[in-house]
This record gives C-alpha cells, sequence and structure tokens, in this order.
C-alpha cells in the first residue's frame, strides 16, 4: 500500500540509541489518513513517540469497513525502494499487480510479500466482485544494507504454519515464533504474528528476550500485559521480554510485531526507504520520468504522481522521538 498524502514527511529512523531496552507499556494512537475516497486507515506507525519496532518501519489498519456498495481499495501505481510490503486480511479481497508481472488476488490470512530491492511498483485494489467487507494491515519492513539494492519480487503464502494453545490461534507470518518458521523471505531477525484469541483465553506467549515488541488491535476486546488494548491502536513493549501475557474478554484479533532494534539509521520519505538526501531526490526523479520502476501492466487509471520534496536536504538520524 502507498502512503498517498499529498505532502510527504520525512521520517528519520533506525538506529539502536532510543531502543527501550526493557519492558514497557506504551499505547500509541493512531493517525487517520485517506486512501483515495472510499478507504481511510489508523497510521500505527511511524509515530509521534515511536518510529519503528525491529526492522517494521511501517503499519496501517483499516476497516472493517462496508463497500458493498463502494469501490473498495483504489490505490494506483506507485514506487517502492529499500523495503518489503506486507499485506495481511481479516476479511476481504485485494488484488495486487507488480512491475516484475505479479498478479494475485490475495485473500484472508494469505501472507502478500513484496521485496522492493533497489525498485518495484505495484498498484493494490478490491476486484470489481468484492465482498461486502474490508477490514486489514498493511505493513512495510525496513531492508538492511546488504540487501536493499536486490532484484525486486513477490511471494504468495496460502497456506502459513500455526502455533496453537488453548484459546489461541497464531498464525507466523514472517520470521519465527515459539520454534515455528514462516516461508516468507526476511533478512533480519524478525517475527510477524497474527494471534486469534477466544473468549475468556488467558494464555502466555513466549517471545526473545533480545526483540522488541508491539501488539496491533485489529478487533475484539483484548488486554496485552495487563494493558486493555482497544482496536486501531497498538501498545509498544520494548525489549527484554521472556513471555507476554494475553486476555480476551471476547473474541479478538491482534497481530504481533517483533525484531532485533535495526541498527542502521535511513531515511523514509514517501513510499522510499534510503539512507540520503540524494538517494531520495533520484529515486522521485527515476519516478517521475518512468525509469527504473519499472511498469504495471493491466491497470485501468493513470499511476500516483510523487510529492514535492521539502525545501530542506533529508538527513537520516536514529530513533529521535
Amino acid at each position: 500500500m502507498s502512503n498517498l498524502e499529498r505532502e510527504a514527511v520525512p521520517t528519520q529512523c533506525g538506529g539502536r540509541g532510543f531502543v527501550v531496552g526493557e519492558p514497557v507499556r506504551e499505547l500509541l494512537s493512531p493517525r487517520r489518513v485517506r486512501l483515495g475516497s472510499s478507504t481511510e486507515v489508523r497510521r500505527l506507525l511511524p509515530n509521534l513517540g515511536r518510529r519503528m519496532v525491529g526492522a517494521w518501519a511501517f503499519v496501517d489498519h483499516y476497516g472493517k469497513d462496508d463497500i458493498a456498495d463502494e469501490p473498495g481499495m483504489q490505490v494506483p501505481p506507485h514506487p517502492h525502494m529499500g523495503l518489503q510490503t506486507v499485506s495481511w486480511l481479516h476479511e476481504g479481497e485485494v488484488l495486487h499487480r507488480d512491475s516484475t508481472g505479479g498478479l494475485q488476488t490475495i485473500r484472508p490470512m494469505e501472507l502478500g510479500l513484496m521485496t522492493s530491492g533497489r525498485a518495484i511498483s505495484h498498484s493494490e485494489e478490491s476486484p470489481k466482485k468484492h465482498a461486502r467487507y474490508l477490514h486489514g494491515a498493511q505493513l512495510w519492513v525496513a531492508l538492511p544494507e546488504q540487501d536493499r539494492h536486490s532484484e525486486p519480487r513477490f511471494e504468495h503464502h496460502a497456506a502459513l504454519p500455526l502455533v496453537t494453545a488453548p484459546g489461541l490461534t497464531a498464525t507466523i507470518l514472517l520470521g519465527q515464533l515459539d520454534g515455528v518458521t514462516s516461508p516468507g523471505t526476511t533478512f533480519t531477525p524478525i517475527v510477524g504474528a497474527d494471534l486469534a484469541l477466544g473468549e475468556g483465553a488467558d494464555v502466555r506467549l513466549p517471545l526473545d528476550p533480545d526483540f522488541e515488541y508491539a501488539v496491533l488491535s485489529m478487533s475484539g476486546d483484548a488486554s496485552v500485559d495487563g494493558v486493555p488494548v482497544e482496536s486501531g491502536s497498538m501498545l509498544y513493549l520494548g525489549c527484554g521480554r521472556t513471555e507476554l501475557p494475553l486476555r480476551a474478554g471476547s473474541d479478538a484479533g491482534l497481530m504481533l510485531l517483533g525484531g532485533e532494534p535495526f541498527e542502521e539509521e535511513l531515511i523514509m520519505w514517501w513510499n522510499f526507504v534510503g539512507r540520503s538526501h540524494e538517494e531520495i531526490e533520484t529515486a522521485r526523479q527515476d519516478w517521475m520520468t518512468g525509469t527504473r520502476f519499472g511498469e504495471v501492466k493491466g491497470y485501468d487509471g493513470d499511476r500516483l504522481p510523487a510529492p514535492d520534496l521539502p525545501p530542506v536536504a533529508l538527513k537520516p538520524r536514529g530513533r529521535v522521538r
């Protein structure tokens, strides 16, 4: 999914200097952003108080939206570099097209994973004939220096491994949880898991104390380490945890995001993750002139123009709050 804001704000993120090295309970409120004419998202990362969680650098939560009489998601072709996009649905379908020739309808509990590498472009739209409701999350993972200039590719994994306990079914999107590993390609130590809790569930999830974690609430009534987390909000948990208590007052859906703190300092501007102003400037020019990012074939409409760069040079920094 694209950042469609017409005045893109640069985000300096990465580095270990401001990583919380102990367990915390920091509740992050979303910022509401319009995507096109019919989709509104709740943006949790980057946040005023928290820029990254491990290599996770961008989190949008959308829905549950009734799109029976609406076009639903309509995101025109747009570019990415230096990151992976993770498409995750609880309800509805999203048709993905990209400049490598990828064409895939992504359905609930299926992983759509696009590795931009040096350059890719894609579009996302609800199919013309679509389900009544649309509900999901779109996330970005920053690529480390040694992998960010790789060739672009798209993966689709319809079947993902599970971790189960009484009252809990955890679907492993990326990385490893409790010894179970996702088939999705990763480039840094990371974990992403969808947690389905049954009403009355009271469980403890094993964690890696070297990772920092956050939990996004997708739906239902749940508490995370004793903190009630409303749908569309996210609780940052810091590092140093070996387990995480979860309770559900109703059927609830959560997403666990975690990973080793990302050491490199980054610039995230519009749909690009880079390391310098010059790199971002070149990527914008390449997109506007039609070079490097390829063509999304089959999309009925114009591609998305890039916003103007800010008048001051972009500089990479750490996790400055």
